[in-house]
């Protein structure tokens, strides 16, 4: 079994930007709920090409992130065949082991896999994604000195790990899920982004 994925990351969540989880302290108001979604601009598991497609979870995170139990939705993008399908899942769900797999034994429950369509964009480090009718965000980077973007690297929690996050702000995030009891519509929250490349 083995994976190589290279891609984007985008993240939001409910906590005021800069997210506490990423630095392993207690969410903002006790719990989180965030999105993240990952997209592959090339990879391949076990010998199945999944260049082109997005997965993405929206989770509730009970209290610290490190304590794991996530309840979760995993959304796969609809233009993923059965064997696409069945690869990504088996990644993120900690079947193929790796760096992934220590982000996935963070989830205790997920609740579905749904097939959506998936929007993923991101321009000049803005970044917009849409997942089925569930979540919608748009996000931006953070700047500091130089109008450089600021980054957050050897975090405590990642789901990029590996590689550096650039932290930002959702200008709206909207997330609509009834079996996990989320329905939020934020601006101005905790916003993440970075590449990534995953390996086992």
């Amino acid at each position: 079994m083995a994976y190589q994925l290279e891609g984007m990351l985008l993240e939001e969540c409910t906590c005021k930007a800069i997210c506490p989880c990423w630095v392993g302290e207690d969410p903002d108001g006790g719990a989180c709920e965030g999105t993240l979604a990952w997209h592959f601009e090339q990879g391949t598991i076990d010998g199945v090409d999944v260049s082109g497609l997005t997965f993405g979870m929206l989770a509730h995170i009970p209290g610290n992130v490190l304590r794991g139990q996530w309840r979760a939705l995993a959304f796969v993008d609809e233009r993923a065949s059965a064997a696409q399908e069945s690869a990504i899942v088996s990644v993120f769900t900690g079947k193929q082991g790796g760096p992934v797999a220590d982000l996935a034994q963070l989830v205790g429950e997920v609740l579905s896999v749904e097939r959506v369509p998936i929007v993923f964009e991101v321009e000049k480090g803005r970044g917009r994604f849409r997942m089925g009718g569930a979540v919608e965000a748009e996000i931006e980077p953070l700047r500091g000195a130089g109008d450089l973007p600021t980054t957050l690297t050897d975090a405590v929690f990642s789901s990029i790990p590996g590689a550096p996050a650039y932290v930002g702000k959702a200008s709206r995030y909207r997330a609509d899920a009834p079996a996990l009891g989320i329905d939020v519509a934020l601006r101005g929250h905790n916003a993440v982004q970075g590449r990534f490349r995953f390996r086992s």
